[in-house]
């Protein structure tokens, strides 16, 4: 007499095996990240509403001298500088020019940069050598000397930082797309497109282009992190936004002599540099694991 296992006899009368549930995979989502994106969505709400929010102008006196700060009213919510001026109205109105500055000087720097290194990486040659020394020249300049030989030859202003912040931006994204661009134009695509007669023009547009925006969008919080801390530097040395218009480095020169009585002055606007800076840091990160394809890959 044979035993016949139940599995055995299952599958002769034609049982379907069971199979195994695997739970679909669940992304992690850092809670630094969304707070992060929290920060920099409030901070360019608030520098858009400016006008609108309820609160004094930042040339106006709301109280007095260095008062730290205080609950009861907004304007004195985060104390007020050594004119008696609202240090909340003046950080959220210096919020336009750092952002106007990191992003108009960062899409320019990416707009030029990005063409020359799509035509190196693309053509190589000469086009390549040129390109690449002139990017390695321009790196090898210390760049705030030469945001500083702009200040002191031009007369300072938002164009004349603008010019100098989008110079130096320019060489960054500029490597980054010559070493995209090489990667992808050895795919099998690219390949069939030239075997199908498409002109160089056609691919570097329609196949190489859409496979270099992720990489160059993932770099682009980052350098506008470097661009907001750059201005805040020259506005630091009295090289940046002339006075009135406030500017997140000008306050920190303003305070920086009543540091041991009014610290507020000093601490509060290189808080919101900080947590700016370090938000788009990790925007920029983010971005770069979830849309670049070469990390993916």
């Amino acid at each position: 007499m044979t035993l016949t296992s139940p599995v055995v006899k299952a599958s002769a009368v034609g049982a379907a095996p069971r199979r195994p549930v695997v739970a679909p995979p669940t992304k992690k989502r850092s809670v630094v990240v969304w707070a992060c994106y929290f920060w920099l969505g409030a901070v360019i709400l608030l520098a858009l509403c400016a006008n609108l929010l309820p609160i004094a102008e930042y040339s106006v006196p709301v109280g007095g001298s260095r008062v730290p700060p205080q609950w009861g009213s907004l304007d004195l919510l985060l104390g007020t500088d050594s004119y008696g001026r609202s240090i909340l109205s003046r950080c959220i109105h210096g919020a336009r020019v750092s952002l106007v500055v990191g992003v108009v000087a960062g899409f320019t720097g990416l707009a030029i940069g990005a063409s020359l290194g799509m035509l190196a990486g693309y053509f190589r040659g000469r086009t390549d050598w040129c390109l690449s020394l002139v990017a390695d020249a321009m790196l090898a300049f210390p760049p705030l000397i030469l945001l500083l030989a702009l200040a002191s030859i031009l007369t300072p202003s938002v164009t004349t930082i603008l010019i100098g912040l989008t110079l130096v931006t320019i060489p960054a994204f500029l490597r980054l797309a010559r070493a995209t661009t090489i990667s992808w134009s050895s795919r099998e695509f690219v390949r069939a497109a030239k075997n199908l007669g498409a002109g160089d023009g056609r691919i570097l547009l329609e196949e190489i282009f859409p496979n270099v925006v992720p990489s160059l969008g993932a770099f682009f919080p980052i350098v506008i992190a470097a661009l907001i801390v750059a201005e805040g530097s020259l506005s630091f040395l009295g090289m940046g936004i002339p006075s009135p218009q406030p500017s997140w480095g000008g306050m920190i020169s303003d305070g920086k002599a009543a540091i041991a009585t009014a610290p507020h002055m000093v601490f509060v606007p290189a808080a919101v540099i900080f947590f700016t800076v370090f938000a788009l840091n990790q925007i920029g990160d983010h971005l770069r694991l979830r849309f670049d394809r070469s990390m993916q890959d």
